[in-house]
């Protein structure tokens, strides 16, 4: 007998959730409470779509930041190249990036998510708008179906919660299914934004406010014990805004910080590249062929101006005190600043900038080999909602792909017990 399954949201995890689970055979209702599908997955990558990551399987791992090992049964049931495959197939040419970053070749993300719908609609997915669940139904310790908002009561054999997580809920990721989830025995760790832009305690980033600092190393100490600990230390780009420090590497780190920033400090290292000797005798050359220039001249040939004369305020030496009065004691302060430029970690910014959710339901309660709950049988989880999180670059919606995908697979061929 074909099996009815309801699918509760239509983002990228519930897309393919609804996708494999009609492609195995079953009848598949899908619940979507906006008026179109995907519309988390139009913003990615700017409105590219960021679809996956082409790494390979050890790296991808590497890039997942909560519960990896978690993953591995979905990425065996819908790997990167199985997901590039599956999107080709469907007449949406892919290309790789800088990063190893794939988007449509049209760089269009809407492209991706009409290729899905249209797959859904031929396979006789029953597609419903504007439906929000209000809650899940379960008779006997089994979950067999859904109340909507509007008091309807629908049945099933089985039921995938893919309602995404918290971040960007102006696309209708409000954290409804953590409540769900909640409301049947499942354990929600606290939902918290990450990839994240951050907040600093120091003011001045605001005089520096859209400045792109390019090829520096951003780290990330916490105090404790007798010993300070290097939470996570990475080259890259980073952006100063008005209230503090975003950009790539800013977004990364957000995902690693302790919950409580309290102990918590972040160093820019300008040069790199050059250790402090190496630097200061740079300065020193520096120094000997500008001697008659201001010193703000110098640093100008160091670091963007702004930058410089923001340096030279933190260090309290005057940028219009000529290169040769500057003393030794001076010179090593500034040294010592383009290595360690010291921000303090004020708080994330919200989940209205929040890329993804770090927390979620909790993996515990979840088989990893089904996507199944071990609490309510009859029921999965699928996507942003899992407590499973991954940097930038395309992982996260890789994890929503292959968990949905798991789990449409799974709830439609499993055996009645």
């Amino acid at each position: 007998m074909q099996k009815k399954l309801i699918v509760v949201g239509g983002g990228a995890a519930g897309m393919m959730a609804a996708l494999f689970a009609a492609r195995a055979g079953a009848r598949v209702l899908l619940l979507e409470r906006n008026e179109k599908l995907g519309k988390k997955v139009y913003i990615t990558g700017k409105g590219r779509c960021n679809v996956t990551n082409a790494a390979d399987e050890e790296e991808f791992m590497r890039r997942i930041l909560r519960n990896p090992r978690f993953m591995y049964a979905s990425f065996a049931a819908l790997s990167n190249q199985e997901l590039m495959q599956l999107i080709e197939s469907l007449g949406v040419p892919l290309k790789v990036e800088r990063g190893e970053r794939v988007f449509p070749v049209s760089d269009h993300s809407n492209d991706v998510i009409q290729a899905l719908r249209r797959e859904l609609e031929r396979l006789n997915v029953e597609i419903r708008y504007n439906c929000r669940v209000a809650s899940l139904m379960a008779n006997e310790g089994r979950c067999e179906g859904v109340t909507t908002e509007a008091g309807e009561k629908l049945f099933a054999d089985a039921v995938i919660l893919a309602t995404g997580g918290a971040s960007y809920p102006s696309t209708g990721s409000t954290g409804d299914g953590y409540a769900l989830a909640e409301a049947t025995g499942h354990k929600v760790e606290e939902p918290l934004p990450s990839l994240v832009p951050i907040e600093t305690k120091e003011s001045w980033p605001a005089t520096l406010m859209g400045l792109t600092l390019k090829n520096v190393r951003l780290s990330a100490y916490q105090a404790g014990g007798k010993r300070e600990k290097c939470i996570h230390s990475e080259m890259g780009e980073m952006l100063m805004t008005h209230f503090g420090v975003s950009g790539p590497l800013v977004l990364t780190l957000s995902g690693l910080l302790p919950r409580d920033l309290s102990n918590v400090r972040l160093s820019i290292d300008l040069k790199p590249a050059l250790d402090a000797q190496t630097l200061d005798a740079r300065l020193v050359r520096d120094f000997r062929e500008l001697s008659r220039k201001q010193l703000s001249a110098v640093m100008d040939g160091l670091v963007p101006h702004n930058l410089g004369q923001q340096l030279l305020v933190l260090a309290r030496i005057s940028g219009a005190a000529p290169v040769h009065s500057v003393t030794a004691e001076q010179r090593h302060a500034l040294v010592e600043l383009l290595k360690n430029v010291p921000l303090t970690p004020k708080r994330l910014r919200g989940f209205d900038e929040a890329i993804v959710t770090r927390g979620g339901v909790c993996v515990k309660d979840v088989n990893p080999s089904t996507m199944e709950s071990k609490r309510l049988p009859g029921l999965y989880f699928a996507g942003e909602l899992l407590d499973v999180d991954a940097t930038t670059g395309g992982f996260n919606l890789q994890i929503a792909f292959s968990t949905g995908a798991l789990a449409g697979q799974s709830a439609a061929s499993k055996e009645e017990e």
